[in-house]
Formats: structure tokens, C-alpha cells, sequence
């Protein structure tokens, strides 16, 4: 485990834009670096969890920690330009874009039906969104060590990006969306699936070049957002390869 010790270090590290995957703070400290690094981490979508002397000294017994300690993201991420440049290889590209997915068993569900189905590169939001780590790895069976991600920090620009690049863009969502099964898929396309309360924000579904949803039979109007990836993404398998 990647660890960096001491306040102004975790700090540094904040600032410079490195992927952390956690900040921990040991219960009780203050002071004006302890609120930089909560106001810099908070800004950044890193998690900053205030813990007791038990747990906070499995990771460090030593002084230099100064009471706050930073996990550093064990996956190396893909530039966008490379996701892009290797999706068109493909007879039909294929790009995941996930919109503040936060829970980290669905990302790694859906990382795992991704690779599964032939999905070229995932694109995630870079703020609240589920960290890259262990419980992902665990929940995506090893998916993600076959997998392109890139977080970015602007969707609505990204998406746009993406349509210069020659991609279609199809979200997904309840409102003002076609079936599924009723769109051609056979083209470059990207494939937006939103926060697992929220569904894609109002911004990305206007950046959409159509909506597409699975319909319901229920009481319940929507699906677990991993199994509404994997619904849709096997439709489009299923078209690409009839």
C-alpha cells in the first residue's frame, strides 16, 4: 500500500493533483493545515475520514505521520486521447462514460460487464465518483487490469470532445428516452450511465444525442445501475454482432 505520511506532504499531494485514494485523520487534530487539507480534499472529491488511535496506527506508528496519513490510488489511469485513438481502432468503437457512480461494488460490477461486453475504455467523473481501488479490483473479478479508465474533470466538455472525435452519444435515462432495443447501435458510440439515486445529471443528458432507457413493468421505476449496464450493453453486443 502506497502511503504518504505528515500534514504538509498530504497537503502537497493534494495540490499537485495526485490520485488519492483516501485521507485519514487522526481523531482530535486541528490547526490550520488539518482544515487546508479537509477545504483541499473536499474540493478535489477525495474522501477525508476522521478515525480513532486503534485504526489510525495499523497504517503508521511512526511520529512523522503528524496525525494524517493519505493512500495513494493504486491504478495508473489512461489519457482520453489514447482511450479515443485506441477505440477507433475497433469495427465499432465503444466507450462507457460513467456519471458520479459512488458506490464501489456497482462500479465494479459494471466494470466487469464492461470488459465482458467489448466495452474500448471507460471514462469516469473525477469528483464524487467511487475510487479506483481494492473493493473495485475485488467486485470486477480483475476487469480493471484489462480496462482503459480516464477520470476527467468536466463531462459536458468531455462528451463534446467525443462527438468531435466521431462518437454518438446515448444516455441513459427515465425521461423523454426511447426503448433500448429500438436504436441502432452499429456506429461509434458512447454510452452514459448515471448516479445510482440520480440517474445522469440534467447538463450530461442535454449533452446526450439521444436517451435511451429499459422499460419498467413494476412499481419500482428504475434498475440498479449496474444491471441497467448490463442490460443495455449486451444489446449492443447483440446488434454488432448479428
Amino acid at each position: 500500500m502506497n502511503i504518504i505520511f505528515g500534514r504538509k506532504p498530504v497537503l502537497e499531494a493534494i495540490n499537485a493533483g495526485e490520485e488519492l485514494e483516501q485521507i485519514y485523520i487522526l481523531y482530535g487534530q486541528k490547526g490550520f493545515i488539518i482544515t487546508a487539507i479537509r477545504v483541499a480534499a473536499k474540493k478535489r472529491g477525495i474522501k477525508c475520514t476522521e478515525i480513532p488511535e486503534e485504526r489510525f496506527y495499523s497504517y503508521s506508528k511512526d511520529s512523522v505521520s503528524q496525525g494524517v496519513i493519505a493512500i495513494k490510488a493504486e491504478y495508473k489511469f489512461t489519457p482520453l486521447q489514447i482511450i479515443i485513438d485506441s477505440a477507433k481502432k475497433s469495427r465499432y468503437p465503444l466507450l462507457l462514460v460513467l456519471d458520479s457512480i459512488q458506490d464501489t461494488h456497482n462500479l465494479g460490477a459494471i466494470l466487469r460487464t464492461a470488459e465482458c461486453s467489448g466495452v474500448d475504455g471507460i471514462i469516469l467523473t473525477k469528483h464524487s465518483s467511487a475510487p479506483i481501488n481494492q473493493t473495485v479490483f475485488k467486485t470486477s473479478a480483475g476487469a480493471v487490469g484489462y480496462l482503459k479508465i480516464c477520470p476527467v474533470n468536466n463531462l459536458a466538455n468531455t462528451l463534446e470532445e467525443l462527438k468531435q472525435s466521431g462518437f454518438w452519444t446515448f444516455g441513459s435515462s427515465l425521461q423523454n428516452a426511447k426503448n433500448y432495443t429500438e436504436v441502432d447501435y452499429k456506429l461509434p458510440l458512447a454510452l452514459v450511465l448515471g448516479n445510482e439515486e440520480k440517474g445522469i445529471r440534467k447538463l450530461t443528458a442535454d449533452k446526450c444525442d439521444f436517451l435511451i432507457k429499459v422499460p419498467m413493468k413494476g412499481e419500482i421505476q428504475s434498475l440498479n445501475v449496474s444491471v441497467a449496464a448490463g442490460i443495455i450493453l449486451f444489446e449492443i453486443l447483440r446488434q454488432r454482432t448479428l
